[in-house]
């Protein structure tokens, strides 16, 4: 049996606001523009979902002031299905945004169409609870954690997110630890997801690299963080690779003329667990509510911005037409010659 899988990966994917209306307009699977052919190759695919699927429209309030509440209809789950994802990580800052009736109806929506999800639950349990994806006999546990808002963190009692500060100290680091023990034992590989930090941020701080670190030593096999609407530069650490922040793939958000957010990538993770043997980002633009694949100077700028931001965290990338590939030190493949 080949147990060489790919993974593919993106950040957030939005499907409210204009998106939601377009899709009414062009069909489910518009905003997957000309990156759907190289979703289907994938074996698995997993995702940020950076909205609630309800039919509830009272927004959240609880006396504090928030600026953006994403929802789309519930039948938009038939995006996801046409661009074949498998699992949605809910632990962000928007699957409350229609308060409890919104987070429990995306959780059915979810269910129904047979999407994994982690991060959120009717209680902490369900919140906490570890997201189990399957491919050529390879078995994918998937832990997901957010560090905002902590309003919405799930009790014993209460619905909500598995919400963790950006800590190291024992006391706070223990749920994380926990999280990586329990999924360790039953898993070939392990992925951390994290909705962390604030919005255009290009680099991560220190803080937010020694965490990182240790949710590497404390078992993930990958670190898979978003919310800054950037791609950030990628680390490779203990031989695990650090995505610090996969940058958005779906949305109908303003585009920032410097840090163009518009401009980011699909990445490719290609596992023989417990080896990662394989890590290519396949750049991409999204514009007109559609993310298609990046051309010309669109290409050329996020290859160079990647490729800068890479260096710094002592990792290189190759450029190629339509893909970038990272070089993963060779100590880091087990002791294996790269071909």
């Amino acid at each position: 049996m080949d147990h060489l899988i790919t993974l593919a990966i993106a950040g957030d994917v939005m499907l409210g606001r204009m998106v939601n209306r377009i899709i009414s307009l062009k069909g489910f699977a518009y905003p997957w523009g000309n990156t759907l052919p190289v979703l289907q190759k994938a074996d698995l695919f997993c995702i940020n979902l950076e909205c609630a699927l309800t039919a509830e429209t009272r927004p959240w309030h609880d006396g504090e002031y928030k600026a953006f509440y994403f929802r789309a209809e519930p039948s938009v789950v038939a995006t996801l299905i046409a661009g074949r994802v498998n699992f949605a990580s809910l632990a962000n800052n928007h699957i409350c945004d229609f308060g409890t009736t919104g987070l429990l109806e995306t959780l059915q929506v979810l269910d129904r169409s047979g999407i994994a999800h982690a991060g959120a639950g009717i209680n902490l349990s369900a919140a906490q609870a570890p997201a189990f994806l399957t491919a050529k006999g390879v078995r994918i546990g998937i832990v997901a954690f957010a560090d905002y808002p902590p309003a919405w963190a799930a009790t014993a009692t209460s619905p909500g997110i598995n919400y963790t500060p950006i800590s190291t100290t024992p006391e706070d680091f223990a749920k994380v630890e926990h999280a990586l023990e329990v999924v360790r034992q039953q898993a070939d590989l392990v992925l951390f997801s994290i909705h962390w930090g604030p919005n255009m941020r290009s680099r991560p701080t220190k803080a937010f690299r020694d965490f990182a670190h240790k949710v590497i030593t404390a078992g993930a096999d990958l670190f898979w963080g978003h919310s800054a609407h950037l791609v950030q530069g990628i680390e490779f650490y203990q031989g695990k690779p650090i995505l610090y922040d996969t940058g958005d793939f779906i949305d109908d958000y303003a585009v920032d003329p410097e840090e163009r957010n518009d401009l980011s990538a699909l990445f490719l993770v290609r596992v023989r667990p417990p080896h990662i043997e394989n890590l290519e980002l396949i750049p991409v633009q999204i514009s007109n509510e559609q993310v298609n694949l990046a051309e010309g100077e669109e290409y050329d700028w996020f290859a160079q911005r990647i490729t800068t931001l890479c260096a710094e965290m002592g990792t290189k990338v190759i450029t190629e037409p339509r893909k970038l590939s990272l070089v993963i030190p060779l100590e880091d493949r087990g002791g294996k010659v790269a071909k």
